[in-house]
């Protein structure tokens, strides 16, 4: 039996909605002589990206004992993986120019919406603070990528601390649904993945070149 109510679910109350008719219809089932060996209840918990107070996953885990504790036996099967990995990613970009007019002030980086597609697709929230320290002033600005689309962006109207060309900023938060929904959109190679631990870091997925972007394609040999 599985079941998978959403994504970034902050409180226990839905969870254990959900768990209730599960229940119900487990009993109902094994009445009818079905038997019942795995229950999977999908993923959901979610993580703070700016201000989520969501539970933490041994409140979680134990209060999914408790609610399923009566139909045992049967093996419990659960999918966290953004409370696993959300928190553990960043996405490393630098600063190519910035851009002032009348209205706007823009911070033109060199990752882009096919790096980390989320604050366009979902209008999502990822704080975004430089890789060093600042001390300048905090400024309200764009944080926008070098695609000529509209959707090219990582936050809106953000304050932030004044930067300048070469400047790196992580965009925190990009570890769950970060690289798995990258594409070569634009033409553009994807970035490296590379797992930092304490003091040491390993590059874990290599940079892609251009050569990478046309190496299945092939040329009909009447057009040589």
């Amino acid at each position: 039996m599985d079941c998978h109510i959403g994504s970034q679910i902050t409180k226990l109350s839905p969870f254990l909605e959900a768990i209730k008719s599960i229940k119900a219809l487990c009993v109902h089932l094994r009445e009818m002589g079905f038997e019942i060996k795995y229950i999977d209840i999908g993923g959901g918990l979610g993580i703070t990206y700016l201000e989520e107070s969501p539970p933490h996953p041994s409140q979680y885990a134990n209060a999914l004992l408790e609610e399923l504790e009566e139909l045992s036996p049967f093996t419990l099967i659960l999918e966290p993986g953004r409370i696993l990995v959300g928190n553990a990613g960043i996405l490393v970009t630098k600063v190519l120019y910035i851009k002032k007019t009348l209205e706007k002030y823009f911070i033109i980086v060199d990752a882009a919406m096919n790096d980390l597609i989320r604050p366009t697709l979902y209008n999502a929230y990822h704080e975004i603070i430089p890789v060093l320290k600042k001390q300048e002033e905090k400024i309200i600005a764009d944080i926008v990528g070098p695609i000529c689309e509209s959707g090219d962006f990582f936050a809106k109207d953000r304050s932030i601390h004044k930067l300048k060309q070469g400047d790196l900023v992580a965009i925190m938060g990009a570890g769950a649904y970060g690289f798995t929904m990258s594409s070569n959109y634009n033409s553009r190679p994807r970035c490296a993945e590379v797992l930092v631990n304490q003091d040491k870091y390993y590059v874990i997925r290599e940079r892609e070149s251009y050569e990478d972007l046309i190496r299945g394609e092939k040329i009909p040999e009447h057009l040589r």
